[in-house]
């Protein structure tokens, strides 16, 4: 869940607007996403894990955070070494791993990676109430920035909900096993989950009607873009734009 685990620190990325941090994390990950170069990759992670440091993250959350990611790109270097045509570096009996195949797996993996840390560090760290106005502020819908504060709202709650109901499965003897009345009683756990998060969304939405809700939220605290704000984002686009060029010309 959205624990905000990044977002109680104090940096100088902290203090940057919402909406300057989510527009640069954006054009960030562009430019690393279409390069096609392992040595760009590998010059966007630096870029990537400055900003790590940049917003003083504790180094420990964030390498478990990274293994979570290396695990899914793990099985890219099980299959991509060994599909692409070229020089071959080794074999694995009928299997050939070749040069442009590695490049391609090394190259993923430091994008995967360099945008993971981008991310961490200017989005992760923007807090639950800020980014939904952030969301609207970039000219996202209304909805889509109502849902993502609702969703972080009520998503503690729908999990307590799902405990709640576990416990009462196992205090009434359930077992889990590989068997169909199993597999029933998930369904039947899943079912009871969305129907009383259903419910609880309808209370909601009503009690919001009656205290006058039009489908705006109010804030004392305003998002001001300044000064710091722009010259962070002018670096973000030139650093980016500066990592496009050198794939492209190299």
């Amino acid at each position: 869940m959205y624990d905000e685990a990044f977002a109680r620190a104090v940096s100088g990325v902290h203090r940057l607007d919402p909406r300057a941090r989510l527009a640069g994390a954006a054009i960030f990950s562009l430019a690393v996403a279409l390069a096609r170069r392992p040595d760009t990759g590998a010059l966007a992670l630096v870029l990537g894990a400055a900003l790590v440091l940049a917003a003083r993250l504790p180094l420990g959350l964030v390498l478990r955070r990274l293994a979570a990611v290396n695990a899914f790109t793990a099985f890219l270097w099980i299959f991509l070494p060994f599909s692409a045509d070229g020089e071959v570096v080794f074999t694995l009996g009928p299997l050939a791993a070749t040069v442009p195949g590695l490049l391609l797996a090394g190259t993923i993996t430091l994008k995967c990676n360099a945008i993971v840390c981008a991310l961490m560090a200017l989005v992760s760290t923007v807090p639950a109430s800020d980014m939904g106005r952030a969301l609207r502020g970039l000219g996202a819908p209304a909805s889509l920035s109502h849902l993502f504060l609702f969703t972080y709202r009520f998503v503690h709650v729908i999990a307590r909900e799902r405990t709640r109901l576990s416990w009462a499965m196992k205090i009434r003897g359930f077992n889990p096993g590989t068997n169909l009345h199993t597999y029933k009683a998930y369904a039947s756990l899943v079912g009871m989950v969305l129907v009383r998060s259903w419910e609880r969304a309808e209370r909601v939405h009503r009690a919001m009607l009656c205290r006058g809700f039009q489908g705006t939220f109010h804030s004392l605290n305003e998002l001001r873009m300044g000064p710091a704000d722009m010259a962070f984002l002018g670096l973000t686009l030139t650093a980016s734009l500066a990592l496009a060029m050198r794939d492209l010309l190299t």
